[in-house]
């Protein structure tokens, strides 16, 4: 079978199927070029995707178990050895195993896009990639001029622990904001030149000091196994709620993010709104939690 030049893939989970459903939607309207979506979830949670969907097409479905098992070297379960987080970071970087595509765009499931789309906006002209890096000074001034100076210091702090992986030096490179697009020749440069060598496979170096992310941006950079095609993040993503406050306050919508942006976050962390089978967290807690939140609303006024 030849492996398709580009999909689109979300690796989701229970929490997120009705932000999911709202993603495949947007796709379903703005996918212009009709590019393949696929999505993964755990075997035995198919069943309840089919429901939230109810009746909705549009996606391919795989489980998480066929990624993790494309992988000879990984132990079976070892998914339940690990965080959701952590489990989830490697699934999607490991999504590439399956043969299904030289390169995907992987979103998360709180992802909305909110213009048409083509394979251009994520291809260049020779076939690769382009890819989304920076060094996130917009966001770190805001942070700054906010008060919120952990925020910078932490992703400062994040970047030099998986540079130090690799022995580069120079400026730090994010890309924190999907969709991200990921080559699988990358994504084997990893595996051939830093994994393999050590003994390694990819759930032994993900972890919260080594996000996927940085590690997909270093390999890229050591290994150039891909042309660098640099291009600043698609989506504009909302963080933290005193970041969209203040954003709303200067005037930014929807409407106006299409000047620049394919699509829009509003982060599952903060926007707890569209959690599926509601929140377990108690009264009181959700209670100081709104009150924490109007104050921050508040604070993006001055």
């Amino acid at each position: 079978m030849r492996l398709k030049d580009l999909v689109l893939y979300c690796k989701s989970y229970r929490r997120d199927f009705v932000r999911l459903k709202r993603l495949l939607a947007s796709i379903s309207r703005y996918n212009a070029d009709q590019i393949p979506f696929y999505i993964s979830t755990p075997q035995d949670q198919y069943q309840e995707l089919v429901a939230v969907f109810g009746g909705v097409t549009g996606f391919n479905w795989v489980s998480d178990e066929s990624i993790i098992a494309s992988n000879p070297k990984v132990p079976a379960d070892i998914e339940k050895t690990r965080s959701g987080g952590l489990s989830q970071q490697a699934i999607k970087s490991e999504f590439w195993r399956l043969g299904l595509a030289e390169n995907y765009v992987c979103l998360d499931s709180d992802c909305i896009f909110i213009k048409e789309f083509r394979r251009s906006d994520f291809l260049s002209s020779d076939g690769n990639p382009y890819t989304v890096i920076y060094q996130n000074k917009e966001f770190f001034q805001l942070s700054i001029n906010r008060g919120q100076d952990k925020v910078e210091a932490n992703l400062r702090k994040e970047g030099d622990r998986v540079k130090a992986l690799f022995d580069r030096d120079g400026p730090n490179y994010y890309c924190p904001c999907p969709p991200f697009i990921w080559s699988a020749k990358v994504w084997q440069s990893l595996d051939r030149e830093y994994l393999q060598p050590k003994g390694l496979t990819f759930w032994d170096i993900s972890n919260d000091d080594h996000p996927e992310t940085l590690l997909y941006l270093e390999a890229l950079l050591n290994y150039r196994a891909i042309p660098l095609h640099p291009i600043e993040q698609l989506f504009r993503i909302y963080y933290y709620d005193w970041q969209y406050y203040l954003l709303r306050r200067m005037g930014e919508t929807e409407g106006n993010l299409k000047a620049n942006y394919l699509g829009v976050i509003y982060q599952s962390n903060w926007d707890s709104g569209m959690d599926f089978s509601g929140t377990t967290k108690s009264f009181a807690s959700l209670t100081l939690r709104r009150v924490k939140r109007f104050g921050r609303y508040l604070q993006s006024y001055f």
